[in-house]
């Protein structure tokens, strides 16, 4: 097994290593170091938990010299605030005995404050699309001098509808450089941006020793609905002290709102929410909970689910089912992380399990299915989600709304008399109108 001493790694970022206590390169870091260090463009396609920030950030690091030039020269563009912030952390444990500035930029703070760190100078700079670009456009950021590209988790930020904001990052870079892109999956949409920018790139898809797939136990509880979700939720919290550092995904905001204030009665002061309506302050504030121990469980949505960076998670409990397998695997693989084991549970209703069929497929395993507690009340209540529905049989057949899904319950009252309007075509217009009726009634009257 080669350690990192067989890279061809400076004394500095050894010894930055050596203090972190790395010893022992992950597969993608093995294969993409000298790929990354001839200069080609590269495609590295890696799951979370597989160390691909440090693939890409050691050879960029080894290649980078000394200057007190202020653009930078390298640009590393992630989804999210989070990851922003977890990158900048990463480039600074590294770059401990060497003199590389790193700034990170991201929306939801005030502009200004970024535009002077980056005005100031900055060699390392990352960045989300959307605030790189406002600042590009203000002129506070030249990228006249960028060398080295990355894009991170393209995938994501293809999902979160960043597809403009890169395309125009592409556009004004300057043409020579070097792009290194990474991906858990390669989409259509992520194959057309290779093909429009890359030029010949390596693909980088190392088989993973380890997988975080290898130290997961998997298991799915198949429930009827929402409210027996919290019920199985509350059951385990109650009853399983190993629950002790816990990430669960939830489809999006309005869930996790609501599940937070069910649960936070029972459990007071153990649970924390994060989700992109929370204050950036907030956000890091959850986060750090969860990883000191403060917190034993953060519910989360997938917005922000790659931005995530904890240590030492005991459990990924999946909620509610993602919409794509591959997320799934994205999600699960926040914990098992270092060769650590780790416990993923599935909340499946009816309506998900064709979802379980497509992540078993991916997996190409089956989820063991658990058995629900004695102690779970099966509630009967149904969200307005969760009622049946039916078509609305009053809409004509050939118009589009007639495609429109009502409620069971819903009801329509008729207006009364009094309270129906008719569109008479406006004061002004209907003023109009007698001017001229009165003119030809005038004329007539004087033939």
């Amino acid at each position: 097994m080669s350690t990192f001493n067989d890279l061809n790694l400076s004394k500095q970022l050894l010894k930055a290593l050596g203090d972190i206590g790395f010893e022992t390169p992950t597969p993608i870091q093995e294969k993409a170091f000298p790929i990354i260090m001839s200069g080609k463009d590269a495609i590295g396609i890696a799951q979370t938990g597989t160390g691909k920030t440090f693939a890409y950030i050691l050879p960029l690091l080894r290649q980078l010299t000394y200057s007190e030039q202020r653009p930078p020269r390298v640009l590393i563009v992630v989804p999210t605030r989070e990851l922003v912030v977890q990158v900048v952390s990463e480039v600074e444990k590294l770059t401990k005995y060497m003199s590389v500035r790193c700034v990170g930029v991201y929306g939801g703070v005030k502009m200004p404050a970024q535009a002077q760190q980056v005005y100031n100078g900055v060699d390392v700079l990352v960045a989300t699309p959307g605030r790189l670009m406002d600042l590009y456009l203000s002129r506070a950021l030249q990228l006249n001098s960028v060398k080295k590209l990355v894009i991170d988790e393209v995938d994501e930020m293809l999902n979160l509808g960043f597809r403009p904001q890169l395309l125009q990052i592409m556009d004004v870079l300057p043409p020579k450089r070097q792009n290194l892109l990474f991906s858990a999956t390669l989409t259509d949409e992520v194959e057309k941006m290779i093909t429009d920018y890359f030029y010949k790139p390596e693909y980088i898809e190392p088989i993973t020793r380890g997988t975080p797939l290898a130290n997961i136990t998997q298991g799915a509880y198949q429930v009827p609905n929402f409210y027996t979700k919290v019920n199985l939720l509350q059951s385990l919290l109650a009853n399983d002290p190993s629950i002790s550092k816990a990430l669960l995904f939830v489809k999006n905001k309005k869930v996790a709102d609501a599940l937070y204030k069910m649960i936070k009665v029972t459990f007071p002061d153990q649970i924390s929410l994060i989700h992109s309506n929370k204050s950036q302050q907030r956000r890091f504030t959850a986060v750090r909970q969860l990883q000191d121990g403060t917190h034993r469980l953060l519910i989360a949505t997938d917005v922000i689910a790659r931005g995530i960076d904890i240590t030492d998670v005991t459990h990924v409990i999946n909620f509610d089912i993602p919409r794509e397998a591959a997320v799934y695997i994205h999600r699960i693989g926040r914990t098992g992380r270092a060769e650590k084991t780790g416990i993923a549970l599935s909340f499946v209703v009816p309506a998900e399990k064709e979802k379980q069929k497509e992540i078993e497929e991916l997996m190409n395993k089956k989820i063991p299915a658990m058995a629900i507690p004695n102690d779970v009340e099966i509630s009967d209540e149904l969200t307005t989600d969760e009622i049946p529905v039916k078509k609305d049989k009053n809409i004509n057949k050939n118009s589009k709304k007639g495609k429109k899904l009502v409620p069971t319950n819903s009801a329509f009252a008729e207006k009364k008399e009094k309270n129906k309007k008719v569109n008479l075509g406006g004061a002004r217009r209907r003023e109009n109108q007698r001017r001229k009726l009165e003119k030809s009634i005038s004329k007539r009257g004087n033939r």
